[in-house]
């Protein structure tokens, strides 16, 4: 299952907006098959707070592990914030180029 964050706009940003992105999509990754992945893409995303990445990231990353893989992480704020989440939670997202 892919998903496109740029849906949610080029800047990704507050604790409730995260919430709600994650609730609107929470039914959906309930629906995945066992040895299915879920690629979270982030091309036209120009701006990633940590706060809005701690609400959609993190309970994917607990939930589903190296299931969850990110694309297009090589811009300066969403590659910072994806750091510090690693750093939060002392687990390593799935990141390819």
């Amino acid at each position: 299952m892919k998903t496109q964050l740029k849906q949610f706009g080029e800047t990704l940003s507050s604790r409730q907006a995260g919430k709600d992105a994650h609730s609107g999509y929470s039914l959906i990754f309930e629906t995945l098959k066992p040895n299915e992945s879920i690629e979270i893409d982030f091309e036209g995303v120009s701006s990633l707070s940590p706060s809005w990445g701690d609400e959609f990231l993190t309970p994917l990353l607990k939930k589903f592990g190296d299931k969850l893989i990110l694309f297009n992480t090589k811009n300066l704020s969403v590659d910072a914030t994806i750091d510090l989440l690693e750093d939060i939670n002392k687990q390593k997202f799935n990141r390819k180029s």
